[in-house]
């Protein structure tokens, strides 16, 4: 319920504070501060997509440069401070003791894909910057997946809403209300996934990184 009521007091603020709240609640989240980045994102398209308040093109760009800035900033806080700050902070933003060998795992065994997706999966879009800088991963490869991802998320999930929104504007119909719901869905069907199997895949990390560790 908190959550929820701190997305909605975020939501109002966008026609006053336009793409800076966008920006602010992207940059902080991918930074891994526990905040609605992605329904910030959406609200804000279908915002545009039935108001003229604000540009569908100034609320991508926001989101993206958000994205981009916080997880830069996640990834010099991870490279810098690397694991043992994470395993002795990382409870404070979410980020527990099986998350973090989680996340090892998934970067000794798909680095880029999880810098690239994790932007579009909710358990990991606040922890793949502090984990590939946790992790050692080079800068450069990481800047280019960052961005990538964060450019790309911005546009599927904020050209895609806006998309979604005008249909619902302009025919109110119950297919589009039916697009709409499966459009939001789609963007947390794998972190529903990851979620209901972190046992599992605590499991398997704990075996690989042990056998990593003794080759």
């Amino acid at each position: 319920m908190e959550f929820t009521s701190l997305s909605d007091a975020l939501i109002s603020l966008i026609p006053t504070y336009g793409p800076w709240i966008i920006f602010g609640v992207v940059a902080l989240e991918s930074a891994g501060v526990p905040l609605p980045g992605e329904t910030i994102l959406v609200a804000a398209a279908l915002l545009a997509a039935t108001t003229a308040q604000i540009n569908i093109v100034v609320v991508v760009l926001a989101a993206a440069t958000g994205a981009i800035v916080g997880d830069g900033l996640g990834y010099m806080v991870g490279r810098r401070l690397g694991l043992p700050f994470l395993r002795r902070y990382g409870r404070y933003i979410r980020l527990d003791e099986d998350r973090l060998l989680i996340g090892r795992y998934l970067f000794f065994r798909y680095g880029n894909g999880v810098v690239f997706f994790g932007r579009f999966i909710a358990v990991l879009r606040m922890f793949a910057a502090l984990l590939a800088g946790a992790n050692s991963m080079p800068a450069r490869r990481f800047f280019f997946f960052n961005i990538a991802g964060g450019v790309c998320w911005a546009c599927l999930f904020g050209f895609g809403a806006y998309a979604v929104g005008a249909e619902v504007y302009k025919i109110s119909g119950t297919l589009s209300v039916i697009s709409l719901g499966l459009f939001i869905a789609a963007g947390y069907a794998l972190s529903i996934y990851i979620r209901r199997n972190e046992v599992t895949l605590r499991g398997r990390a704990e075996v690989a990184l042990s056998d990593h560790s003794c080759g």
